[in-house]
């Protein structure tokens, strides 16, 4: 059998995103019956216990560290794996014999403007050596497959489409059910819904601009509470934020824990996400699944997920965003209906076929 490293070193720094992504593979991993080894590699920081299958390994090198590729490839030459899997795009120079890495998006390349300068020198660096180092590529959807292919040159037979999944948990919950979790955080009954990093790439800015303009045709619309905690420019965002002078009628919420997200969802009039750039958007298939109608950016690869659920927006469009969350907020069949056709799609996101997928890359390059 043959012994393959899955690095789950990211899990203990940081909570959605890519280390979701670490985590649901590794749980849908577990139910499927692997042909070879797996060994998990934590932070030395972490005291979890990320499997109770698969064995695992401390290591001392830190994710996203300037010399990060050297040194983790010193560091993994002990455990001789045949095949390295790197989910957070960036692979060591040498640490196994096969090499794979999951290309989230290439935001760096598309928005360089929206990193710090440290982030920048940091990506542009250090991915695009990955993505050549690699032997095989998985792309978290058709989307990003299509910018490896036309921005870096990425020969398509190297590439295979890995879409996200959803877990069970996010479900439709009954009123009386979800209303405890907006009472912990004192939350009204009727609210749009935000959910993600809170940077400039969200297009929060843009959406704050929309609903003040919703507001001039119903002054009385619910607040948007925005679930998520800072990212990159984090400063300059609140700044424009305030400049738009709508304080009062945005809700912040930086510690919503993920168990609760399924009854902010399941009770959102509407989950927006109109981003400038999003590699796949899984906080609107989480809201899917829940039943919440996702008003999403018309952009990369938000129409792969959503198919014709909903709204798709042009980001760049203010008052496309705001006629969208005036429909939701007005017609409540065309909300319901489009409720229920929502959790149908998203029904169709499962981690079980994105673990089959990667097993199967796995497979293809050990022989």
């Amino acid at each position: 059998m043959a012994h393959i490293g899955l690095d789950a070193r990211l899990t203990h720094y940081r909570i959605g995103g890519i280390s979701r992504y670490i985590t649901a593979l590794v749980s849908a991993f577990e139910t499927l019956p692997l042909a070879h080894n797996l060994t998990l590699l934590q932070s030395r920081k972490s005291n979890d216990r990320p499997s109770r299958k698969f064995s695992s390994r401390k290591i001392w090198t830190p994710p996203h560290h300037p010399l990060e590729r050297a040194a983790l490839s010193v560091e993994l030459w002990r455990h001789r794996f045949d095949l390295l899997h790197s989910p957070d795009f960036i692979a060591p120079m040498r640490g196994a014999r096969r090499h794979v890495i999951t290309v989230h998006d290439l935001s760096f390349i598309h928005y360089p403007e929206y990193l710090t300068a440290a982030s920048r020198h940091y990506y542009n660096g250090k991915i695009e050596a990955s993505i050549h180092r690699a032997d095989h590529i998985l792309a978290v959807s058709e989307a990003t497959k299509r910018d490896l292919m036309e921005i870096l040159d990425v020969p398509a037979a190297k590439i295979t489409v890995q879409l996200n999944g959803v877990s069970e948990r996010f479900c439709p919950l009954p009123r009386e059910a979800s209303t405890p979790a907006l009472r912990k955080h004192d939350l009204p009954d009727d609210f749009l819904l935000f959910v993600g990093t809170l940077e400039p790439r969200k297009n929060l800015v843009g959406l704050a601009r929309a609903y003040r303009d919703l507001l001039l045709d119903l002054p009385d619309a619910p607040p948007i509470v925005i679930v998520g905690r800072p990212g990159w420019h984090y400063e300059q965002l609140m700044s424009d934020l305030r400049a738009v002078r709508i304080d009062d009628r945005l809700i912040f919420k930086s510690d919503v824990p993920d168990a609760d997200l399924p009854a902010l969802y399941s009770r959102a009039i509407a989950l927006l996400a109109p981003s400038f750039y999003e590699g796949f958007g899984l906080t609107a298939l989480e809201g899917m699944a829940c039943g919440a109608l996702p008003i999403v950016s018309c952009a990369s690869s938000f129409p792969e997920i959503v198919g014709d659920v909903g709204c798709l927006v042009d980001p760049h469009d203010i008052a496309t965003i705001a006629e969208a969350m005036k429909r939701a907020l007005l017609d409540s069949e065309w909300r319901g209906q489009q409720s229920r056709t929502a959790r149908r799609r998203a029904a169709g996101f499962r981690w079980s076929d994105s673990a089959r997928i990667a097993q199967d890359c796995y497979d293809a390059l050990l022989g």
